[in-house]
């Protein structure tokens, strides 16, 4: 924001040096970029922050100035003369759109002469870069660039029908605009148009059929209200930011659109003439008062350890436009002497132009950066509370510990994903996918169902940096549709991981991340499924308690091919909040024996549909304690020796004592139990 010093002299004392201001202003939020000598003025250039739209104009300015410099701010109050014609009987507006233009005045000046500015108009606007164009253009540019609130002025004899509507662009309307560029809009863009075509982009540029000339004889002045979403989304995509559309984006004052109508009208008849015609025609809703807040004097002393006096906190606020009253005196500050209760309490309601102050905190921020940053000494001590750390958080420390120390990568992809990916689906729902209104990435608009597919995305990119076993996790949000329209939408946090095509070693990684959050105590159970992302008979849901934790499986051949990977590809994809309630907060540790251990392998052959995790818990069930673990070591089949529908395991049992030496016989006890189990409950036959 470029500030002229004589400009902003008119409205407030300036009874200081520009540096000195510069610096103050850097010392309360307008951060100073530069200081210049244009003429015989100067020019400050001030960093104006993004919730700060306020200052967007040269009294937003000097009403900082005013406060810093206790000085008196000084806004004119417009009071143009109006003739006896009625502005009904020119123009009609209709608003069609509320929710993009809450807000539309119109106001109709006849008989002005279109022409040069005047030398104080066009050195003012000169000394802050914009360049004169006539001094119809010149006021509306001028009035901008005075109060933060954009305006427009139409030629009134090119409005077609006497009428102004206010209404959603239609699927490739297209508009000359004053640049004389054409521009192609779509249907979630406002557009300004009489009663045939459009005639101006609604909040960032007039269109260039009724831009005023040389020959125009009768404007009609625009001040509105445009939802800024809408202006942004409209100026990005048609590449075509403007000084309107920059303050339209950051919310102007919308108690502040009639003054500046009513300004825009009085100095257009101070350099052009004309007639201002009678009464404005207001489409649109009134703005809505401000929402008082409390302030607590002693909040202020516990936020900032300063005790700043309460009548120096009421001149600041009122400065700074807010209306404050003391609150009463409670009872239960009457029946307490000390002085925390003596602390006087305000109600403020912030002014309409600081749409950013919502809460005490803001307040206190205000009172903060006005009283002085510099006045809190740096030693004072300021309470503070460690927030505790969420399970959530302990339990994802874990996970990243665990997969760096397998050399596992940590990605980032993004939210949504090509509309491609849709037909990869989701194992963890059959609902179709959540999709924005405008796509937030070129071609990608879908919201993703699960993080296998941008995994795989990513590990295709490093295939093509000659990186061929790119292994990756991620750590981030899924969101589901919900089972029926009313239902709303449901956000699962999950862990993704894929790595070369090894399904033991991703079996393997999720057993530890398990071992590490919910302890060693804690078994997955697995179960088989099927889905069109993993190949056939190879995913596997993993259950930890009655919860689903996730699932693990080797992707598809046709995904595969699909994501032109050239390596076949083990995944895991796991619910973090199912994990984390299983969480172990404390890790306990096992006493670890000083006495050697015995291993015994055993080679059963079972019946083929015997699974692992069966015959494991039937060793530890038929064991005491001095069975330690038991381990997998192969599958093997051999149909000419066990026959069809067979297969041998081979396994080790780990046998040790926390007290003594174990013996031979006592072992060959616990394997004879062991062998006799296996035989009964899963018909197995051990060979010798």
């Amino acid at each position: 924001m470029l500030v002229c010093w004589e400009w902003l002299s008119e409205y407030v004392d300036l009874n200081v040096d520009a540096d000195v201001l510069a610096d103050r202003f850097a010392m309360t939020g307008l951060n100073h970029e530069s200081t210049e000598t244009v003429g015989n003025d100067v020019v400050i250039d001030l960093e104006v922050t993004s919730n700060r739209g306020d200052c967007l104009g040269h009294i937003g300015v000097a009403r900082e100035a005013a406060v810093i410099l206790k000085g008196e701010l000084r806004i004119p109050n417009p009071q143009p003369v109006a003739s006896i014609e009625k502005v009904s009987e020119h123009i009609a507006v209709v608003n069609q759109a509320p929710e993009l233009c809450p807000r539309y005045t119109a106001r109709v000046v006849r008989g002005v002469k279109v022409g040069p500015s005047p030398e104080w108009l066009t050195r003012r606007l000169a000394a802050i870069g914009i360049a004169s164009i006539n001094n119809i253009v010149d006021v509306t540019n001028y009035v901008m660039m005075e109060c933060g609130q954009p305006l427009h002025a139409f030629d009134l004899q090119q409005l077609r029908g006497g009428q102004i509507n206010v209404r959603a662009a239609r699927d490739k309307e297209t508009l000359v605009a004053i640049d004389h560029r054409t521009y192609q809009l779509d249907s979630k863009m406002i557009v300004i148009a009489d009663a045939e075509r459009a005639v101006a982009i609604g909040g960032v540029m007039g269109g260039a059929d009724s831009e005023v000339t040389e020959q125009t004889r009768d404007v009609l002045i625009e001040a509105a209200a445009f939802e800024p979403l809408a202006v942004r989304r409209a100026a990005r995509l048609l590449k075509l930011q403007s000084p309107s559309s920059f303050r339209f984006e950051r919310r102007p004052d919308a108690s502040g659109i009639d003054w500046a109508s009513r300004r825009c009208c009085e100095l257009i008849y101070q350099v052009a003439g004309g007639e201002l015609c009678q009464g404005v025609v207001d489409v649109g809703v009134a703005p809505r008062q401000g929402q008082s807040i409390e302030l607590r004097q002693a909040q202020i002393a516990r936020v900032l350890g300063i005790d700043i006096p309460l009548t120096e906190v009421e001149r600041i606020l009122t400065a700074l436009g807010c209306r404050v009253d003391r609150a009463p005196t409670s009872a239960r500050q009457a029946s307490q002497p000390d002085q925390a209760s003596q602390w006087g309490i305000l109600q403020v309601v912030p002014p309409s132009w600081r749409g950013d102050v919502t809460r005490e905190i803001d307040l206190i921020e205000e009172v903060a950066r006005i009283f002085g940053y510099e006045q809190i000494p740096e030693n004072v001590s300021v309470p503070l509370h460690v927030a505790e750390i969420r399970p959530k958080d302990i339990a994802m420390a874990r996970v990243r510990h665990t997969l760096s120390a397998y050399g596992i990568d940590e990605a980032m992809t993004a939210s949504v994903v090509p509309d491609s990916f849709e037909k990869f689906g989701s194992p963890w729902t059959d609902q179709p996918p959540l999709a924005t209104e405008t796509a937030l990435l070129v071609g990608s608009r879908t919201l993703r169902r699960s993080l296998i597919p941008s995994l795989l995305a990513a590990r295709y990119t490093n295939q093509t940096q000659s990186i061929r076993n790119a292994q990756l996790y991620e750590a981030a949000s899924l969101y589901l549709a919900g089972a029926t329209a009313a239902e709303l939408p449901t956000q699962i946090a999950a862990l993704a991981l894929v790595t070369q095509g090894d399904l033991q070693v991703v079996k393997g990684m999720v057993e530890e991340i398990i071992a590490q959050v919910a302890g060693h105590a804690a078994q997955p159970v697995w179960q088989a499924s099927e889905h069109a992302l993993f190949a056939a008979g190879s995913l596997q849901r993993v259950l930890l308690g009655d919860r689903l934790l996730g699932y693990v499986g080797l992707i598809s051949r046709q995904v595969q091919d699909a994501m032109s990977l050239e390596h076949p590809v083990a995944a895991a994809e796991l619910s973090v909040d199912a994990l984390t309630t299983e969480l172990e907060p404390v890790r306990r540790t096992s006493r670890v024996s000083l006495f050697p251990a015995i291993t015994r392998d055993l080679n059963f052959v079972v019946d083929e549909p015997v699974r692992w995790n069966t015959f494991r818990d039937v060793c530890h069930t038929a064991a005491s304690d001095l069975l330690q673990d038991v381990r997998y070591q192969e599958t093997y089949r051999d149909i000419k020796k066990d026959g069809a529908g067979k297969k041998r395991l081979l396994l080790s049992l780990h046998f040790q004592s926390l007290d003594r030496t174990l013996t031979g016989e006592e072992v060959d006890a616990e394997v004879t139990s062991i062998i006799a189990a296996c035989e009964k409950q899963c018909a197995a036959k051990l060979l010798r």
